[in-house]
């Protein structure tokens, strides 16, 4: 039985007109707006098969960098589908094959510590920047102003 699956397209560089020109003869979907993402469905048995084969379709005419599922899965997973470079592949296959591990959980293991590393980094900078405004503000001030920046902006 196939399934629809909704899938995110991100491109390595905004797409040229005539790319996504190109691009629309093999799949329908929607741009952004600066056009370095790309949203569709597509059918498949399953996740993995629904990537791989927009990735077929599509990879020879658009600079994709990173096809993955819109939805998780019911674990609360992302399905990603990645092409690496040569020499990408063989570090992660060596790494694999020392850790006794599959490729595919070794490379899920890095880009897990890399989200976490960035998450961490990005509430560090928000740190910093929260303690060089109470040097100025009161907390209550802070809040009020928050408050403020959330009710006007529009939503949905």
């Amino acid at each position: 039985m196939t399934h629809q699956y909704a899938i995110e397209i991100l491109l390595t560089r905004p797409a040229s007109v005539r790319e996504l020109h190109r691009a629309r003869h093999r799949a329908t979907f929607a741009t952004s707006a600066d056009r370095t993402r790309l949203m569709t469905v597509e059918s498949g048995k399953s996740p993995g098969r629904a990537l791989h084969r927009l990735r077929r379709r599509l990879d020879t005419v658009l600079p994709i960098d990173v096809l993955s599922t819109h939805y998780p899965d019911r674990e609360g997973r992302v399905l990603l589908n990645v092409v690496l470079s040569r020499r990408a592949d063989a570090c992660i296959r060596r790494e694999a094959a020392a850790r006794d591990r599959r490729p595919r959980d070794v490379l899920g293991e890095r880009i897990t510590a890399r989200l976490a590393c960035e998450q961490r980094q990005r509430r560090q900078r928000l740190d910093s920047q929260l303690q060089r405004l109470l040097t100025d503000h009161t907390p209550e001030e802070i809040l009020a102003c928050v408050a403020g920046l959330l009710q006007a902006e529009p939503s949905g």
